[in-house]
């Protein structure tokens, strides 16, 4: 026998006078189930808790202690595991850290300085991007343009080339991200559609240790407008034998 259809069957029982408040009731039902001898099939629950004792007591209290010491052991387990794989990282990685990232920033002649153009130069040249923001390993050197790796790995680039001629102007760039002077990508504008535009290339490669990656306007072209938009970045994700 369930207790609580026994005590909405006490309080079926009970007389109500037109009078009686609501708390009088409630009291008139929890003396009927104080004096109740039967047994409180209650399953995991602290039934005699909530008769027996203070109103602040826990009828759930045994669940919600199970609940809090589960919650504690699969904390502990996540905090395990993450410690694991980050010793599992340090280990693929050798604890290395290598990555950069550049803008292009420089600051232009005077007489080029009206046209806000990098280019156009009659051979292809490695473009300098001299904002560095970072540069962990120090691989990257913004003076060439340049990214040597300081050890064997597999790397990943990323850049974005931006140029903007106006409305009259006409689009004419091209670069190109080139390891150990051969060319990988490339991206390109030549056409008179629109006065800006913009472009992102990523590439993985494998390098050896002093392997050069880096990127390099073509003959003939120019980048234009907010050169500041021009972006080269790098990582490695992880290293090869140790190298």
């Amino acid at each position: 026998m369930f207790v609580f259809p026994v005590l909405f069957l006490l309080g079926s029982l009970i007389p109500c006078g037109r009078g009686e408040t609501e708390s009088s009731r409630i009291d008139l039902v929890r003396e009927a189930a104080l004096k109740y001898q039967g047994e409180l099939e209650c399953g995991n629950w602290d039934c005699d808790c909530i008769f027996k004792q203070e109103r602040s007591c826990c009828c759930g209290a045994n669940d919600l202690y199970q609940l809090e010491d589960n919650s504690f052991k699969r904390m502990m387990n996540l905090w395990e595991n993450l410690s694991e794989l980050n010793s599992r990282v340090k280990e693929v990685t050798g604890n290395l850290k290598i990555a950069f990232k550049a803008f292009l920033n420089i600051t232009l002649p005077t007489s080029a300085s009206a046209n806000k153009c990098f280019g156009p130069f009659n051979t292809n040249v490695p473009i300098p991007f001299d904002s560095v923001t970072l540069n962990d390993g120090m691989g990257y050197n913004p003076s060439l343009g340049a990214f040597t790796a300081p050890c064997a790995g597999v790397y990943a680039f990323s850049f974005t080339i931006y140029s903007s001629v106006g409305e009259d102007g006409r689009l004419y760039h091209k670069v190109q991200l080139l390891l150990n002077n051969g060319v990988i990508v490339s991206v390109w504008e030549d056409n008179r559609e629109d006065g800006e535009d913009s472009a992102s290339q990523l590439v993985v490669l494998q390098l050896n240790k002093g392997d050069q990656v880096y990127l390099a306007l073509t003959t003939g072209r120019k980048l234009c407008g907010h050169l500041a938009y021009n972006s080269f970045t790098g990582y490695m994700l992880y290293p090869l034998n140790n190298a």
